[in-house]
């Protein structure tokens, strides 16, 4: 095995025969789809190719631009060269020969990562594969021969710009996607799903629903929400601050910004340097930068050193919505799945270490509050530990206290009944850690939290409190935030309730449709009610015909239309329209405000069938 290989060799070891065989195929129809573009463009450059959860990606540099009018003929030309039946031979060649290969075929990024593998890796082979004409460095696995792949059941999918290696300093690349699976029913299952999550994509949504909206004038990753998001924001803040109160957490608020001498105390500066925003320096600090915080936990840190701490104080739980700025490389922003500015669901608990079982214990009831208020169920958990092998090295070196936390995880996670795994040697340096993982309605999977114990920053902090005994111990510390950021979450949301969100949330709550003019004076008598009471209730006084505001009604996935007759006039009452519910409802104005008012209270969510 090369060195290259072995590098990911146990990334191979930890999937089953399935995943191997799957990983396999779209691997080698990677090459093939290098190799048709090869053929059909010749002087084409080739980046990388890899597998990816739905099918692969091949990065080019044409010499001419194509579209997605061009991918039918490359499709065409990969079915051809399945036929083929093209055996995928594998070799070994010294740095230097492969190095002269790829000169020879005038590959310029494939020598820059030989000169990668020789210079930095100190690698003295590299690992190729060949199919037909067509030569690639590259680990493997892949099939026997091309005629061991599905022709029926890829599909080339569209064309995109990507930079080199995802430095938006490098030369941009065109990136094919493609789909790939094992028979033509899996692709044509899967694209049916994609088709309904297209319609349901935060993106395309948040631009309809006027949710959020990116330009360059503010700067890339740094959404501006507009007035329907942040009801979004509102409701959802609102909702942790409500969780939070029953929980024992105090609300604490902290700058945007802090000092060099924090970051370097956290270990930001020396960790994590390059996610953070450049600094900044003042006239009147000249000796001191200033920074955009990446985290809030040194600002929380600081408001627990702000007073001495008794073992009678803890545990303490400090919360806040704070703002944090990372700097996310171009090609990695996406939507408000990824952005350079955010606002977090963050708490910081700080607790002794016969706490921690209990508070690890709340923390995650306080996640399955929040997914069965929210309908959630499309999510697992992976509970990551430490390994012998990394203690002192790659993990805080306490390997008692390290036994003692993994313990107290694993006790809370079981006695929840908590769907998880664990991943073994994938704890985080400070100490072992919860991540929950969501997918979307494709299975598009994305971290949504993480309850993260500490062991690490209580030591850099030189944070204390006074035990029973008198003496000075350390606390531990739970870095925790169940709804993540405000982007993120909402952006979970969007695609979760398809834009139909629940009453409670919804921007507009109740729209008000008058079946003729005659009846305007008494939809402002309601709208009056219900606005007195905080309801966001609006009057639809268009020129439209009554069918065509019932339809912008449904359009803008408002939850509950009331029509207003003649009728309802007389006997004070409305006719209510629930979003995609065939069977309406009528009422008395008080009955109606009644159960409105119960409804938003309790944060119920009446499904549409």
């Amino acid at each position: 095995m090369s060195p290259l290989a072995e590098q990911h060799e146990g990334k191979f070891d930890k999937m089953s025969e399935s995943e191997l065989e799957l990983y396999r195929l779209r691997h080698s129809m990677a090459h093939v789809m290098a190799t048709a573009v090869m053929e059909l463009y010749p002087g084409t450059k080739l980046g990388f190719g890899p597998p990816v959860d739905n099918g692969f990606y091949y990065d080019f540099q044409f010499e001419e631009p194509i579209s997605v009018e061009d991918l039918p003929a490359i499709e065409k030309k990969m079915r051809s060269i399945i036929n083929q039946k093209q055996a995928f031979e594998h070799s070994e060649l010294s740095i230097e020969d492969a190095r002269k290969m790829m000169v020879e075929m005038d590959q310029d990024y494939k020598i820059e990562l030989i000169d990668e593998l020789r210079d930095l890796r100190k690698l003295d082979t590299v690992s190729l594969y060949r199919n037909g004409k067509f030569v690639d460095i590259c680990e493997g696995p892949h099939v026997e021969m091309t005629s061991n792949l599905p022709a029926t059941a890829f599909k080339l999918d569209s064309v995109a710009g990507a930079y080199w290696r995802g430095d938006e300093k490098n030369t941009m690349l065109t990136r094919i996607y493609a789909f790939a699976f094992k028979t033509k029913q899996e692709l044509k299952q899967y694209i049916v799903q994609r088709e309904e999550a297209l319609k349901r994509d935060h993106r395309k949504l948040g631009q309809e629903l006027d949710i959020f909206h990116i330009c360059d004038e503010v700067g890339k990753g740094l959404p501006l929400w507009l007035p329907n998001g942040t009801v979004l924001r509102d409701e959802l803040e609102k909702l942790a601050r409500d969780y939070e109160f029953k929980y024992g957490y105090q609300r604490i608020s902290t700058p945007d910004i802090g000092k060099d001498v924090l970051y370097k105390t956290s270990g930001h500066l020396a960790h994590y340097e390059d996610s953070m925003f450049p600094a900044m320096r003042l006239p009147d600090d000249e000796d001191s930068a200033f920074y955009l915080k990446p985290m809030n936990c040194p600002h929380h840190n600081m408001v627990y050193k702000a007073r001495p701490r008794s073992y009678k104080d803890l545990p303490l739980r400090f919360a806040e919505h704070g703002h944090v700025y990372r700097y996310e490389r171009s090609g990695e922003l996406a939507g408000l799945l990824r952005v350079r500015g955010m606002t977090m669901n963050d708490a910081h608990i700080y607790c002794t270490e016969e706490q921690l079982k209990d508070e690890f214990k709340a923390v995650m009831q306080l996640h399955l509050d929040y997914y069965e208020l929210l309908g959630m169920t499309e999510y697992y958990m992976r509970l990551s530990i430490s390994d012998k092998a990394g203690m002192g090295s790659k993990y805080h070196d306490n390997p008692e206290v390290w036994a003692k936390a993994e313990k107290a995880c694993i006790e809370a996670m079981d006695e929840l009944g908590l769907p998880y795994e664990i991943a073994p040697g994938e704890a985080a340096f400070y100490g072992p850690k919860v991540d929950v993982q969501i997918r979307n309605v494709i299975g598009r999977e994305e971290t949504a939290s993480t309850n993260q114990v500490d062991f690490v920053l209580p030591e850099r902090f030189d944070m204390t409190y006074v035990g029973a005994d008198g003496n000075l111990h350390r606390p531990v510390i739970l870095h925790r935030a169940p709804l993540g950021t405000h982007e993120r979450f909402i952006a979970f949301l969007i695609e979760h309730y398809g834009g139909a969100f629940p009453t409670w949330m919804a921007p507009v709550q109740v729209r008000l449709i008058p079946v003729s003019a005659d009846q305007m004076e008494y939809a402002e008598k309601i709208r009056k009610e219900l606005f007195d009471r905080f309801v966001r209730v609006e009057i639809d006084d268009s020129t439209e015909s009554f069918n065509k505001k019932i339809r912008n009604g449904a359009v803008a996935k408002i939850p509950i239309l009331l029509v207003l007759g003649g009728r309802e006039a007389e006997e004070g009452k409305v006719t209510i329209r629930r979003y995609k519910i065939k069977q309406q409802q009528q009422m008395l104005v008080d009955e109606f405000v009644t159960m409105l008012m119960e409804e938003i209270r309790t944060r119920k969510h009446v499904k549409p069938e």
